[in-house]
């Protein structure tokens, strides 16, 4: 099967602070840490049974593999269910439902107790831990965070494969204008290089997760993630330490959102095929440049 290059990412037990910062946070290279939760109490209890035993009544949003088309809202979920059929169904069964930026400040605030903010020299914002769910036909198309955060990413309950690309693959990877994400019609697993040849260019970093690893995430890193059975993972976000990246941030934030989201509201999938379109010529003339077609 044809796909573009890919290299396992680092991994390590443990690492100190200082050999954080050195190899990975200055430099922005991700690193897969296996030991980081082990003495917290979520190692031992954050599986999917104890989520229902704590909040199994809450009713909670879910969204599925397919993108959003036309004037729908990519936050509109396909449908709702308790928490706890939803985890049971994770437990039973393959499904591509899962569940996006689950607030534990606002839903389970119990759960603060369970871990701690890893000392590595991470600035966190600690008003938004998230917790995300996925089952074993799950899938989260490639893109970066809009807040370019430095992430640290933390499995629990399964396994999972993460894809990561860094910003400089960028123009292999037909980011669409305006967004956040690549054109969605492509299949990161089976990339069709005839149709988007720039994709055999781009080299990625591939971690595969289980329980308890944690997966550093520079800011700005593209991901895709596809859960290999019914999981749950919680990200902790820093603040980019680069002021351009900051800049950024706030450009994605506070303009480039709004200016999407009102030109979609108005011109619907016109819109979408025109960013397509866009994305797709930007790309040809980056490889033309480099004389790679």
């Amino acid at each position: 099967m044809k796909t573009f290059k890919v290299s396992p990412v680092t991994t390590v037990e443990h690492i100190s602070k200082e050999d954080f910062i050195k190899h990975h946070y200055k430099p922005q290279k991700p690193v897969l840490i296996t030991g980081l939760t082990k003495d917290w109490p979520a190692f031992e209890k954050w599986k999917l049974s104890y989520v229902q035993e704590k909040a199994g009544d809450q009713i909670v949003p879910l969204y599925n593999n397919e993108p959003a088309k036309d004037k729908q809202s990519v936050y509109e979920p396909v449908k709702k269910m308790k928490l706890y059929d939803y985890v049971e169904l994770l437990k039973t069964e393959p499904t591509d439902l899962r569940i996006f930026f689950y607030n534990i400040l606002k839903e389970m605030p119990e759960l603060l107790q369970d871990f701690e903010y890893p000392d590595l020299g991470l600035k966190f914002f600690k008003k938004l831990p998230a917790l995300f769910f996925g089952g074993g036909k799950s899938k989260v198309f490639m893109h970066y965070d809009i807040d370019l955060p430095d992430a640290m990413h933390f499995h629990f309950d399964g396994n999972k494969e993460v894809t990561l690309f860094s910003p400089e693959q960028t123009q292999y990877l037909y980011k669409v204008p305006f967004s956040i994400h690549n054109i969605e019609d492509i299949d990161m697993d089976k990339p069709d290089f005839d149709k988007y040849p720039a994709l055999k260019y781009a080299e990625g970093i591939r971690a595969e997760m289980k329980h308890g690893d944690a997966l550093y995430m520079p800011s700005g890193y593209w991901h895709s993630i596809r859960y290999l059975n019914g999981g749950f993972s919680m990200t902790l976000r820093a603040l980019p330490r680069k002021p351009s990246r900051f800049a950024n941030m706030l450009y994605n934030v506070m303009i480039m959102r709004h200016i999407d989201n009102i030109t979609r509201k108005y011109a619907g999938q016109k819109w979408l095929d025109y960013k397509d379109r866009w994305a797709i010529k930007r790309t040809e003339r980056n490889l033309k440049a480099q004389n790679l077609i």
